[in-house]
């Protein structure tokens, strides 16, 4: 398959299973969660903790997956996965208690690690082409429609069906669209992997693992900042709007939270058509940035109602950047080799600072009140910010040309 011809369907294709698999496994939960915990005599604030347990059991395991999708193709692995969730999805419905409703949501989430973006980001850089980070930004904007179209789409059924009959019907459509699409990808043929000393996409020699403390110091900055910024992220969604109710907006805030997932696509937008020009390094700042700002101007706006709207607006767009540059930075940073077990990392990272996130936001917000649990919020932003700064730094001083003995420069 060349170049030219694989992107555009292969996008479009993982873009459908990205929105079925982000709608059936993670948007729905929230809407069905009151009708599960009268189902299965648990409190609501319980059905919660058991996917936070969820999302760290999947964390742990996604590392793992990112190097099978390396030494087995990515493609490949997402066909056992579709099979996963369906089966977690029909075992979840089919639960008699908690306990084992707990246990078919951590198989979801161990069989999210195999379908949703840090193996559909893998398997689009193993098929190869010119401009895989561009592909990954044309990925993540489809897929961003995934809440705009399964929140209707599951309270609609709900009106009709049960959550568990709902269920069922999500573990068809894991079965019948995302398997077909996934069975296509595992047999499109892999590119063959880079040399080591080769250029990445941005046209500066890609970090390597093989350069030891280089790649350790800042592998782990670009974990820690990811880290950070899925804490800031996770906090302030789940929480957005009894925070703006309780910042003074009363119901207004509904409102102002449903700009948030526009403004999160048109990042994704404005990336695809300007971003080229910035490096992922820059766009990580760029991201993280946002989010911080957003927050600021959260607490000196409130409730001035244009104030909260942009930060709405504002904190969307860093969400947008942040899901993108999550599979672009470390591409860019260390090349192809070994990216989907660096994947697997940053989505371990994420996903830990997310389950834990709003538990402790929460306990902030009953602890301190808004403006101590937002000023945290608003470190962690800036922080990232921080780490994600000292990346381009050590990244420049890695491909600045050294002086030579006579004033001149070494290659």
């Amino acid at each position: 398959m060349t170049e030219r011809k694989a992107p555009a369907r292969l996008i479009w294709a993982l873009g459908a299973t990205q929105i079925i698999g982000y709608g059936t496994l993670y948007y729905s939960f929230s809407i069905l969660a009151p009708d599960m915990a009268r189902d299965l005599s648990i409190q609501q604030d319980r059905l919660f903790g058991l996917l936070s347990v969820a999302l760290l059991v999947g964390g742990l395991f996604a590392p793992r997956a990112g190097k099978w999708a390396d030494r087995f193709g990515a493609g490949r692995l997402m066909v056992p996965g579709s099979l996963a969730a369906a089966i977690s999805l029909g075992c979840a419905a089919a639960s008699p208690n908690a306990t084992t409703f707990g246990i078919s949501l951590v198989a979801m989430e161990i069989a999210s690690s195999f379908v949703l973006y840090s193996t559909a980001f893998a398997a689009i850089v193993q098929v190869g082409g010119s401009k895989p980070q561009r592909s990954i930004t044309h990925l993540t904007l489809i897929a961003g429609f995934a809440s705009t179209l399964f929140w209707p789409l599951t309270a609609t059924l709900h009106d009709y069906l049960g959550w568990r009959e709902i269920y069922l019907v999500f573990a068809i459509l894991n079965i019948a669209v995302c398997l077909p699409v996934h069975w296509w990808v595992g047999r499109l043929p892999r590119d063959a992997p880079e040399p080591r000393a080769s250029a990445n996409q941005s046209g500066t020699t890609a970090v390597r693992p093989e350069t030891g403390p280089a790649f350790s110091g800042v592998f782990i900055l670009m974990l820690a900042g990811f880290a950070l910024e899925g804490f800031v992220l996770a906090s302030v969604l789940v929480h957005m709007v009894p925070l703006l109710t309780a910042l003074g907006l009363g119901t207004a805030g509904l409102m102002v939270s449903t700009l948030f997932g526009p403004s999160q696509v048109a990042s994704r937008l404005l990336n695809m058509i300007f971003g080229g020009r910035l490096s992922q390094t820059v766009l990580a700042v760029i991201s993280a940035g946002l989010l911080a700002v957003a927050l600021i101007v959260l607490m000196a706006t409130s409730p001035w109602l244009p104030g909260l709207i942009a930060f709405a607006i504002l904190f969307g767009l860093g969400s947008g950047l942040a899901s993108i540059v999550g599979g672009t930075l470390p591409l860019e940073l260390f090349g192809r080799q070994g990216y989907g077990a660096r994947l697997g990392w940053v989505t371990a990272a994420r996903q830990f600072s997310s389950a834990l996130a709003p538990f402790a936001f929460a306990v902030m917000l009953g602890t301190w009140g808004v403006g101590q649990a937002v000023a945290i919020s608003i470190l962690g932003g800036a922080a990232a910010v921080g780490l994600f700064g000292a990346i381009a730094v050590a990244r420049y001083r890695a491909t600045r040309p050294v002086a030579g003995p006579f004033g001149g420069s070494q290659a």
